[in-house]
């Protein structure tokens, strides 16, 4: 009987050895490489290769594959349906990632809101109990008969749920919680999250169902697990914003069924989240008027434009060697333009921090 070997796996990439590493050769995080147990391989030989080969294929030419465009699934949230490409696409598989906090279980309850009323949605949670997430959808006014809550952690009973249930619509809180039985690594591991995804990915082509996936995301504001997950589903959404604000906004950074230029602003209150309709006006209440290192410019957010302030410091540095600190602005870009105003202008910011911010969380290319 073949033995199993133990290999150790990057968290951040995905990257395998047979031996442990400080810094990981592939992505170069340290304290990333962790030990898993590999299961043994099936037998090869010559009785394995002379197996018959059995399978039922369907191959059909380019011609006879209808090009019809299917109807979408509307959530009532024009700034949602904006960033998806229409509306939600049947059989897609949508990750939806960002900061603990920072409102993401809030929008799809509410796109849960509207859905219920005419749509079955399987809810199923991770990290929450049904009772906690009944008294948050109480809160946000969602109370439904076509709305189903579940809580586990096996993607087994996940994908037996759906099977039960046939839903419309089905949401999992969060991936990185679920685990398949047969893997012997924790939940949240590299594999445990590969697998699963491509398990919930099989479930919603053959379904032909959309399933929304909650992703958390690691201290470099990149989604948890391995890169491929990324490649795996069909849509990558970040949810965005500062915690002592209110605004959030909701960007694609992959999208097989739509633009990834449009983003969502939206505004978190007391009663769950609103849309922003005129994001100008929101991102320049407060601006000082008269004030030096401070100006408006603006920026293309796919197919409209939006008005956002620029803020500029420069101050004598305390260190040895100047800081130079972007938000929302290109470093390189900033360097540059350090560079040329030294040049050409006879500034001197070598004892000197310099600071660029754009507000509102915005990104200025």
């Amino acid at each position: 009987m073949a033995k199993s070997k133990t290999a150790y796996v990057c968290q951040n990439c995905g990257y395998e050895s047979a031996k442990w590493y400080g810094k990981c050769p592939e992505c170069g995080q340290w304290n990333t490489m962790e030990e898993q147990l590999k299961s043994p391989a099936p037998m090869g030989g010559k009785a394995a290769q002379a197996a018959p080969v059995v399978t039922n294929l369907e191959v059909s030419t380019i011609d006879a594959i209808s090009s019809a465009e299917e109807n979408r699934f509307h959530t009532d949230l024009s700034e949602l349906d904006r960033v998806l490409g229409g509306g939600i696409v049947k059989g897609s598989v949508i990750m939806l990632s960002g900061e603990p906090g920072i409102g993401k279980s809030t929008l799809l309850l509410q796109i849960c809101k509207f859905l219920c009323q005419g749509l079955r949605v399987l809810y199923i949670s991770g990290e929450e109990s049904a009772r906690q997430i009944k008294l948050r959808a109480m809160r946000l006014g969602v109370e439904s008969p076509n709305l189903f809550l579940a809580t586990t952690t096996d993607i087994d009973h996940v994908v037996a749920a759906i099977d039960k249930v046939h839903p419309d619509i089905a949401i999992i809180d969060s991936i990185q919680t679920m685990s398949l039985s047969d893997l012997q690594s924790s939940p949240g591991s590299v594999t445990q999250v590969r697998e699963c995804t491509q398990r919930l990915i099989y479930t919603a082509k053959s379904a032909d169902i959309p399933i929304f996936i909650v992703g958390h995301v690691n201290k470099d504001g990149a989604i948890a697990g391995p890169k491929v997950l990324e490649h795996m589903v069909d849509c990558v959404l970040y949810f965005e914003g500062e915690r002592h604000l209110a605004y959030r906004i909701l960007r694609a950074v992959k999208n097989r069924y739509g633009s990834t230029n449009e983003i969502g602003v939206f505004e978190m209150t007391d009663r769950g989240l609103t849309e922003v309709a005129n994001p100008s006006m929101m991102m320049l209440s407060g601006r000082p008027v008269n004030v030096s290192g401070t100006c408006v410019t603006c920026l293309m957010e796919g197919s409209r434009p939006i008005l956002a302030e620029v803020q500029a410091l420069v101050t004598k540095t305390a260190f040895g060697n100047p800081r130079r600190t972007a938000t929302g602005f290109d470093f390189n870009r900033m360097a540059l333009l350090l560079a040329v105003l030294e040049k050409r202008c006879g500034y001197f910011f070598g004892s000197l921090d310099a600071y660029i911010n754009v507000v509102g969380g915005l990104r200025l290319d």
